[in-house]
């Protein structure tokens, strides 16, 4: 063989890198399979931790794994939705998403609209299937930030232009979200809030002022209320109040220190039998202990921190500052998510009805989050901004039509002129 054609056969037979690259998708692939992974594990946890209530209470132990499943199904298409849609089109529509979602924190407000349930009134409900706002208002709020940072650029350094206006705009949604109440909500998207403006300029002295007053704001709604007040008295000592408020922390603790290294086995964990409260929601995390043991925590805490990795990664590549905010954002928005929910389930932080993305129960949780995986899967795509590229042309034919709507309209008044002379 000649010298030529081994060259050939040895390119043929083992391609370049650039080749292997063209041969998977233009998106991450990485951050697919993660989540593609919690949904499972999720969807196994669920089964085990609702089997037993679902058969004693609703006849059929597979009813909180089939609801999960149509709503996962529901946010994988809304994800491949958000996939195939360029996320620089959220900044144009995002005021639209603004008033959209002020209308439906007040509309859930409403009795008879909004359904009430463990004394919050947070749920629309249709078909059978509730929905909460506040999943809504946690996404559009982070695409606002991205938009209006992004935009803003060394302005942001200035009080009245980069503190002052997203400070209000989070505001009123925690405004409206404490109604309900939703202290949860509330805090999670004033924590992001304060972390995207730090990100993108804002002086750290702003920073330091708001720490006084979001320390009174949270004193006096913990203080004004009872339950809230009760929460943090069983928080700060669970023992002590363990036949009342401490008591699903008391019994969380309890079932997670039985799991030790191992665990007791998938489908052995006593905590189903009515001990845990909520364990298929915001405690899934305590039968996950249960069962698996410090190994099954350590896995589950694995994927989440891939699925950081890789949506910071995103934004670090991303092409332009709106990428990089926006990114930055949602993947900030679910990590706090899900490190609440690890904490609260081990009392290093009160309850707060905060859900574990991917894995608790829940239709709007579930449903937003893919959605906002959509997104970061469209962002790692690096496409070229199109409608940057074409803004002169489309101002070009913009002119155009303005002119020739102009000339017939000088050729209109022409005819009547023209026709009345003859007449």
């Amino acid at each position: 063989m000649s010298t030529e054609a081994q060259k050939q056969t040895r390119s043929f037979s083992i391609p370049r890198p650039e080749s292997l690259k063209k041969l998977g998708p233009n998106w991450d692939l990485g951050l697919l399979m993660t989540v593609v992974a919690l949904l499972g594990f999720g969807t196994l946890m669920l089964y085990s931790a609702s089997a037993v209530m679902a058969a004693q209470k609703l006849g059929d132990s597979m009813y909180l794994v089939k609801t999960q499943l149509i709503r996962s199904g529901l946010g994988l298409i809304l994800m491949f939705v958000a996939l195939k849609i360029d996320y620089r089109w959220w900044r144009r529509l995002i005021y639209p998403m603004i008033a959209v979602s002020v209308i439906l924190l007040i509309l859930v407000l409403i009795p008879g609209i909004g359904v009430v349930q463990n004394g919050s009134r947070r749920w629309f409900s249709m078909a059978g299937l509730s929905f909460q706002p506040a999943e809504i208002v946690k996404i559009v709020t982070v695409i606002y930030l991205a938009y209006s940072v992004s935009k803003k650029g060394e302005a942001m350094k200035k009080f009245s232009i980069g503190f002052v206006p997203h400070l209000m705009m989070s505001g009123l949604m925690v405004a409206l979200l404490m109604r309900q109440p939703d202290f949860g909500s509330s805090v999670l998207i004033l924590t992001v809030t304060l972390i995207m403006l730090f990100c993108s300029g804002a002086k750290i002295i702003y920073m330091a002022l708001m720490v006084p007053i979001a320390g009174a704001a949270g004193f006096v709604a913990i203080t004004g209320s009872a339950y809230r007040l009760k929460r943090v008295m069983a928080f700060l000592d669970p023992w002590k109040y363990q036949t009342d408020e401490g008591y699903q922390i008391v019994e969380s603790l309890i079932a997670i220190g039985s799991g030790k290294i191992t665990g007791v086995g998938l489908g052995n964990g006593k905590g189903k039998f009515g001990y845990v409260p909520e364990l298929w929601n915001d405690f899934i995390g305590t039968i996950i202990a249960e069962e698996l043991g410090l190994i099954g925590i350590v896995a589950l805490v694995g994927l989440i921190l891939i699925l950081l990795w890789r949506g910071f990664s995103i934004s670090w590549n991303a092409t332009d500052k709106f990428g990089v905010f926006l990114a930055f954002g949602l993947t900030t928005i679910l990590g706090i998510q899900a490190a609440a929910n690890l904490c609260v389930v081990t009392g290093l932080l009160p309850n707060k009805g905060i859900t574990l993305p991917f894995v608790s129960f829940g239709g709007s949780s579930v449903i937003m989050s893919l959605f906002a995986i959509g997104i970061l899967l469209n962002i790692s795509r690096n496409q070229p901004d199109h409608w940057e590229e074409n803004r002169d042309k489309r101002s070009d034919e913009k002119e155009k039509r303005k002119w020739e709507k102009k000339r017939a309209g000088i050729v209109k008044r022409r005819r009547d002129l023209t026709s009345r002379k003859w007449s």
